[in-house]
């Protein structure tokens, strides 16, 4: 496995990072992200650091990523819970339709 060496902008400092080939453009999406995190913080609180900036965005981009994944952990549990629903309801149809059939099978005899 090949690896690159990708020059990244945060805060105005560039910082040399490696990943696999391949992934350049993916890096440097997610340094943009990085950064634009970094900007906002500076708005905010002003320049208190690279180090303290960077784990701010960190910590940031993680509650974000937690926001995301309870979302998602949620959607995916109300389409279990409405695939639940519809196969119940299915299994309640049949039931009524082999109670139909046999009671037209008890009159027949």
């Amino acid at each position: 496995m090949s690896v690159a060496q990708v020059d990244i902008n945060v805060n105005s400092q560039n910082f040399q990072i490696a990943c696999e080939d391949g992934q350049e453009d993916r890096l440097l999406d997610l340094a943009k992200i990085v950064d634009e995190k970094v900007i906002e913080l500076v708005d905010q609180v002003g320049q208190v650091g690279q180090n303290r900036l960077l784990v701010m965005a960190a910590l940031v981009i993680a509650d974000e990523l937690a926001d995301y994944r309870d979302l998602a952990k949620e959607s995916a549990e109300g389409k279990t819970a409405e695939a639940d629903n519809k196969m119940a309801a299915s299994i309640e149809e049949l039931s009524q339709r082999i109670e139909k059939i046999a009671d037209w099978v008890n009159e027949a005899l």
